[in-house]
């Protein structure tokens, strides 16, 4: 869809009170949803993608995704820190090297969903 095309409007002010009220029903807790949308922000990012997107193919450390793409170590190391603040990524110790990976299988599910509805 373009910017300039018009989406369709109900043409009559009539409220479907059944719906609504399964709606409401189904609807997450406010509190979830905001949290929801805070995830979605982190993942809005194109950085942030790249490095979860990296991370998809496998454990990496910080010297391997900067190589990767083309960043510095402090950048990277920025943006996995929010990743890591928001449950997204894990890391490991070995050494003075540090390991991430994604924290688990719903993170590899939102890329693989993401991915495949963009490809659509």
């Amino acid at each position: 869809m373009n910017h300039t095309e018009r989406l369709p409007l109900c043409s009559c002010e009539i409220t479907h009170q059944d719906a609504i009220e399964k709606a409401r029903k189904e609807m997450p807790q406010e509190k979830t949803l905001c949290k929801a949308a805070e995830l979605f922000k982190v993942f809005g990012d194109n950085t942030r993608i790249h490095i979860l997107s990296a991370l998809h193919a496998g454990e990496l450390c910080v010297c391997d995704i900067s190589a990767l793409l083309n960043m510095t170590l402090s950048a990277v190391s920025h943006q996995l820190r929010i990743l890591r603040q928001s449950n997204l990524v894990r890391y490991r110790k070995k050494g003075k090297e540090v390991f991430y990976s994604l924290n688990d299988s719903h993170v590899e599910q939102i890329l693989a969903l993401a991915t495949e509805h963009v490809n659509e």
